[in-house]
């Protein structure tokens, strides 16, 4: 009984998450945009995910600007000595999703907008963005974002 009642609580607090298309199920296009094809692909953007000595955490670069109908890959490396995320989303499915993070530390994604790196890996994202405005890119491992590890993706229109 313990076990079908700790499932439950899961489900209810996992599952607008899910419907919301930040985890494996709900995928389709997202506000910032939808998965894209690396032969369309107009640019690659390399980012670097690790701490500092000061004891921050950050991308480098953590801004960037594209059009609005571009296709990007984001060729991410982890520099770090700690697993960090790259999460691509509107700011308040980023903040969605790092409440949900901070709770279930240990949760596994399956997300064409994220990836996670264990140190010295790397990744890409293929990211066709649909719409235009100001979107977040998150390490949304706990305490991370905390320490500065997230930025911005400004999206202009053609």
């Amino acid at each position: 009984m313990k076990q079908i009642l700790i499932g439950l609580v899961l489900a209810a607090v996992a599952g607008p998450v899910m419907a919301s298309g930040n985890h494996e199920g709900g995928h389709g296009e997202m506000a910032a945009g939808e998965p894209g094809e690396k032969s369309k692909a107009t640019q690659t953007i390399r980012i670097s995910m690790k701490e500092t000595d000061d004891g921050k955490m950050i991308f480098a670069p953590n801004t960037f600007k594209v059009r609005k109908g571009q296709t990007v890959v984001f060729a991410v490396k982890n520099a770090g000595e700690l697993d960090h995320e790259f999460v691509l989303d509107q700011e308040d499915k980023v903040m969605e999703h790092k409440a949900v993070m901070e709770k279930f530390p240990d949760m596994e994604h399956d997300d064409p907008n994220a990836i996670r790196l264990a140190p010295g890996k790397t990744g890409e994202i293929v990211w066709k963005f649909t719409n235009d405005g100001v979107f977040k890119i998150a390490c949304l491992v706990p305490g991370h974002y905390d320490a500065g590890m997230h930025g911005d993706v400004t999206v202009a229109a053609k």
